[in-house]
């Protein structure tokens, strides 16, 4: 990861989830990969039920220091090696998940079939990604970047009844956006 200051120069967080998430007033949210709690310190801040897990305990702990400092018991962190793990959470669960910036992994619909386990009926996931059609200051190299086009196929195989992309515009100018919708009742055994 770079520098914090840098990093969060790359996104305007409160723009971004005004066109990802829906107009709901309080959700349970679960974050893949919080990192510095970019998007999860907002959404915790909007009165959401946040649950954010990443790897490195690190920029976990200095996620619950932030959380308790802004006075936001609404927000869990935790370190999960969720690729490998899943998340141990429950199976319909969830109003929402975000996967930003993650999907370059080796196995992505894995974890995207692992996001829809989690997701209650009709709730939906929202991924950004660093684009591969201009240049971009930061992100995975070329060669792994999916694009929009990728990420939806992946969540539709994965098991999602909806994928539509979005334009973030200027909240994450160097980001697609899509949203994905898992069916509102379950068409399994």
């Amino acid at each position: 990861m770079p520098e914090a200051t840098y990093w969060h120069s790359f996104f305007d967080p409160p723009s971004l989830l005004k066109v990802l998430l829906p107009p709901i007033r309080s959700m349970r949210i679960l974050e893949f990969g919080s990192g510095y709690g970019t998007f999860t310190l907002p959404l915790a801040e909007l009165g959401h039920e946040v649950t954010a897990l990443d790897i490195e305990s690190e920029l976990v702990e200095s996620l619950r220091g932030q959380a308790s400092s802004h006075g936001l018991p609404n927000l869990g962190a935790f370190t999960r090696d969720f690729v490998a793990d899943g998340t141990g959470e429950p199976a319909k669960n969830f109003d929402h998940v975000l996967l930003y910036n993650i999907l370059h992994i080796e196995e992505p619909v894995s974890l995207l079939q692992e996001a829809l386990r989690i997701l209650k009926p009709g709730a939906t996931a929202s991924i950004i990604h660093w684009r591969r059609d201009i240049e971009t200051p930061r992100g995975p190299s070329l060669a792994i970047r999916p694009n929009v086009e990728q990420c939806a196929a992946w969540g539709l195989g994965a098991g999602f009844s909806k994928a539509q992309p979005v334009s973030p515009g200027a909240a994450a100018p160097y980001h697609y956006g899509l949203i994905l919708t898992k069916a509102h009742r379950d068409l399994g055994p």
